[in-house]
């Protein structure tokens, strides 16, 4: 039985220093069942931290029946450290999910005289025995392994494989019944041979304390104070788990965010967080929404990109000076937006500032190899982080290897850009099986509203408009854009040396995109968005904001994916202290042929609230741009930009347009930078007289009006 609780004293007024009201709250609250729903950069793991202390301190929590779960071994031991600050010799465990389900296995196996199985730490050399060799197709195995890990999140045994995948339009590599069939394979060589792997270690610590009560009760009596980090990761198969951990007088606080959930794809199930009083019936809640990490002018930009989709549970409120306003470019290819960036990052750079304070985000790892060969030109110390260098991908590794084996560069080139193809008409004809398949790619294709300037003239098109079309699709598939990618370096290479072969090719690359994971120096950081979560820098580019992209090409057609790519996005901008640079190429070469590209559908909307001062958007013009991001940005362009104006008001939003078209020609930046049509159709419908008259026009702010305002009035003075 625990203590009663102590009175509140100068060690607990210590705890509570520097805590907002909120905080306080997340801190102190009595609830046994807390969810804590904390933005990014609202100080989750300071709370965290100070709500174990303060309990320590008022007696209702005994550190050594503390469990604290997290997601990676490094926030594990940041949670350590600083509880270890704020009490000393604490006896707080704390761990990931994997590495507290294998003590609890081996306490067990050795209590019961059990020889413990060995770890299978690497299946996918295991699992590639069991999948049927196809060729050219070195990755089936890789992608057989991904469908078996998601099925195994969600709970699932591979007898319920098929109608899930289906029920989730799943786009396995092969038939459902054939992937159930190798998985079942796969579970029975294991227990033959007493091998687990990491998503056994979750089922059987579930499966013991659900078949053993006297066990459970043992093990409810040890830990009764859980804590659970990054809750909106949590999946199904971590879930049971808890579940199974918690006895009836434990207590739970868990702590995440669910404009950060990105990993339903890997079968992470953020309605556990959402809905966390239904698991936990009189659960407290708490919101932390105040940000102490970006500028106003970057949580402007980010709450814009939230507000396209459903109603944000968390809205940032800044709490720093202001800031620059970030920036919105295009350039002409994505070798012009990875030298602007490379200077950009050379001259970020101040004396006595680390590079490390600089990062470059991208979307996949693809896109980092031209980066990082733009920083390596320009001079810019660099590393690749997260997801690894290109080199260290299997299907790099095998294209490689073929190159090695073939008879010259060219060929090898060739034959490579054929099995970039081949893979992705395999990814597209995947989507045309799925419900709703994929539409046509000619609308993805189409300008967006209000960009006359982006029109891609008739050199900036393929010879072949069918080739043209299919090469937008070259990013489908991400292994196939990694292999697509050394394929454009290679062509780059024979340009640099024509007499150059295959020996000559690999040994530019490696030396090339060796210091993308060149040690632990200081450095700018290349990183995806995923692996950018629960990082920061005080600079920050944001690369590659075009369709097909961002959102990526796969996922406009299942508006939750459309959603998670909004939410990746969005974690993209929050890592942003100070600055904030958003970039997009016009074309993009995928292997050998260049497609022309259209901007990131949200782009239009961070654009809007930067120029209107980071005002509200109106709830019409919120819920325009949401069904258009929520379908990806996809959309036949109308026949006309201003149905509704007729006669000299018509005349007068064409000229505005005009007006428009040569302003963002002169800047260099996408039109709706600007000025999006429908803000041009309500000045062209309302003929404001004065700068007051402008300000009331929705979507013009006072940084627009100073901007532009003379210009506008003046075209609509002239105007009869």
């Amino acid at each position: 039985m625990e203590p009663d609780p102590a009175p509140a004293d100068s060690s607990t007024d210590r705890l509570l220093a520097g805590l907002n009201s909120e905080q306080s709250r997340a801190v102190t609250d009595p609830a046994q069942h807390l969810r804590v729903l904390a933005g990014a950069g609202s100080g989750k793991t300071r709370v965290l931290t100070h709500r174990i202390a303060y309990r320590s301190a008022v007696l209702t929590l005994a550190t050594e029946r503390t469990l604290a779960v997290t997601f990676t071994r490094k926030a594990a031991g940041e949670l350590r450290d600083r509880l270890g600050r704020l009490l000393p010799g604490s006896a707080v465990h704390a761990g990931t999910f994997h590495a507290i389900a294998y003590a609890q296995l081996r306490q067990r196996w050795e209590e019961r005289g059990v020889r413990p199985p060995e770890l299978l730490d690497r299946k996918l050399g295991f699992l590639a025995r069991l999948v049927p060799r196809r060729r050219g197709d070195s990755t089936l195995a890789l992608d057989v392994l991904a469908e078996i890990e998601w099925a195994s999140a969600r709970a699932l045994e591979p007898g319920d494989y098929e109608a899930a995948a289906l029920a989730a339009h799943r786009r396995p590599p092969l038939e459902p019944a054939q992937i159930a069939g190798i998985w079942q394979d796969f579970a029975d060589r294991k227990r033959q041979r007493r091998l687990v792997d990491f998503d056994d270690l979750l089922r059987l610590a579930a499966r013991d304390l659900a078949a053993d009560p006297e066990y459970a009760a043992a093990r409810h009596w040890r830990f009764r104070h859980l804590f659970v980090d990054e809750f909106q990761d949590v999946n199904p198969l971590q879930f049971r788990l808890l579940s199974r951990w918690l006895g009836n007088g434990s207590d739970l606080c868990v702590v995440g965010d669910p404009n950060q959930a990105i990993y339903a794809w890997n079968g992470a199930d953020a309605s556990f967080l959402e809905r966390f009083d239904e698991h936990f019936p009189g659960a407290a809640s708490v919101t932390l929404a105040d940000n102490y990490r970006s500028t106003p002018q970057i949580l402007a930009a980010a709450n814009a990109v939230l507000a396209q989709g459903p109603r944000p549970v968390v809205r940032l409120v800044a709490h720093r000076p202001s800031g620059p306003t970030p920036t919105v470019r295009a350039h002409d290819d994505e070798q012009a937006e990875a030298s602007a960036v490379a200077r950009a990052l050379r001259d970020g750079h101040r004396p006595g500032v680390p590079w490390s304070q600089q990062a470059v985000l991208v979307r996949t790892n693809a896109q980092t190899a031209a980066i990082a060969e733009a920083c390596g030109a320009a001079g810019v110390p660099h590393r690749v982080r997260g997801a690894g260098s290109l080199l260290e991908f299997p299907e790099v590794k095998d294209a490689l290897e073929a190159i090695r084996r073939s008879p010259s560069l060219e060929i090898a080139l060739a034959d490579l850009a054929a099995d970039v193809r081949r893979r992705n008409r395999r990814a597209l004809r995947a989507d045309e099986r799925s419900p709703g398949g994929a539409a046509s790619d000619a609308a993805a294709e189409e300008p967006e509203q209000g960009v006359p300037s982006d029109e891609p003239s008739a050199s900036d098109r393929t010879d072949d408009p069918a080739t043209d079309q299919a090469d937008a699709d070259l990013a489908v598939d991400d292994r196939a854009a990694n292999v697509a990618e050394v394929v454009r370096l290679g062509h780059e290479y024979r340009s640099l040396d024509p007499t150059g072969g295959t020996t000559g090719f690999i040994a530019w690359l490696v030396s090339t995109l060796r210091n993308e994971d060149a040690g632990s120096g200081d450095a700018v950081e290349i990183v995806t968005f995923h692996a950018a979560k629960g990082l920061e820098w005080s600079i920050v580019h944001v690369a590659g904001l075009e369709q097909g992209l961002v959102p990526i090409h796969h996922a406009q057609d299942d508006a939750d994916a459309v959603d998670e790519e909004r939410r990746l996005l969005y974690v993209a901008l929050t890592r942003a202290r100070e600055s904030l640079h958003c970039h997009w190429a016009r074309r993009r070469t995928f292997g050998t042929r260049a497609s022309r590209r259209s901007p990131s559908p949200w782009l239009e909307a961070i654009a809007a609230a930067l120029g209107a001062g980071g005002t509200e958007l109106t709830p019409a013009e919120s819920a325009r741009r949401a069904a258009r991001a929520r379908s990806g940005g996809r959309r036949a362009r109308p026949a006309s930009s201003a149905a509704g104006l007729e006669g000299t008001d018509r005349d007068l939003f064409e000229r505005l347009r005009t007006w428009r078209r040569e302003q963002a020609r002169a800047a260099d930046v996408p039109a709706f930078v600007i000025f999006n049509d429908s803000v041009l159709e309500e000045v062209a419908r309302r003929r404001p007289g004065d700068r007051s008259a402008l300000l009331d026009v929705p979507g013009i702010g006072p940084v627009k009006a100073e901007r532009f305002g003379d210009d506008l009035l003046g075209i609509v003075a002239a105007s009869p």
